[in-house]
């Protein structure tokens, strides 16, 4: 069975339950930098992508590309159905959610126009009682903003329930302790380029490693 430490569980989206096959990251991206007038390594795609640390930030700066520019690009690049078809399901996470029994919510900074084909393509939108989407309305991790509304339309407010969220970034631990939770780093083996350290209440490989 899952853990049984915690009344309810929140789980980032990208990387934790869910992951991008490389082409089409490397494809995006380098689409993004040819409109923007920059090309792009695999490598500076795949950080640009998952974003760990400050590596995009860093990455943009020194191309002297504009963040809220990028992201228009990005968006205007990105097709949901190819991004649905290219997205596959961690099998560690079909068995850790097919054993917990507690209410559980997705706090993703996937856009809802692209998470939703993602979790009708893989059948998976009934394992969560609530997806929130961060956005400039409901706030970006690791600001408590979002984790605190899926805290509510879980009914888990902090009124006694006791509860964690996991996720591949730094964003998503500090989200959670920002918000009086757990925060558990998911460290995929893809994940903690150049020496990328996440401090969470605890790390893990595989979302089963919280079985017990």
């Amino acid at each position: 069975m899952a853990s049984r430490n915690y009344d309810f569980w929140l789980l980032d989206l990208d990387g934790t339950i869910v992951d991008i096959e490389q082409p089409y990251i490397h494809d995006v991206v380098q689409e993004v930098g040819a409109r923007l007038g920059h090309g792009f390594t695999d490598h500076e795609a795949e950080l640009l992508w998952y974003g760990l640390g400050n590596a995009r930030e860093e990455l943009l700066s020194a191309a002297d590309i504009d963040r809220d520019r990028f992201w228009d690009v990005f968006h205007e690049v990105e097709d949901p159905v190819t991004r649905a078809e290219s997205t596959y399901v961690y099998d560690d996470a079909v068995e850790f959610v097919t054993d917990l029994e507690t209410p559980l919510g997705v706090v993703t900074h996937c856009q809802e126009y692209l998470t939703e084909p993602v979790l009708e393509r893989l059948d998976i939108a009934d394992w969560f009682d609530t997806v929130v989407c961060c956005s400039d309305e409901t706030g970006w991790k690791p600001n408590p903003e979002p984790v605190e509304r899926a805290m509510r339309e879980l009914g888990v407010g902090h009124n006694g329930h006791v509860g964690a969220m996991a996720g591949d970034d730094s964003a998503d631990v500090q989200a959670a302790h920002n918000a009086g939770l757990d925060g558990i780093h998911v460290s995929r083996p893809n994940r903690n380029w150049d020496g990328e350290r996440v401090l969470g209440d605890r790390r893990v490989a595989e979302l089963t490693d919280l079985s017990g």
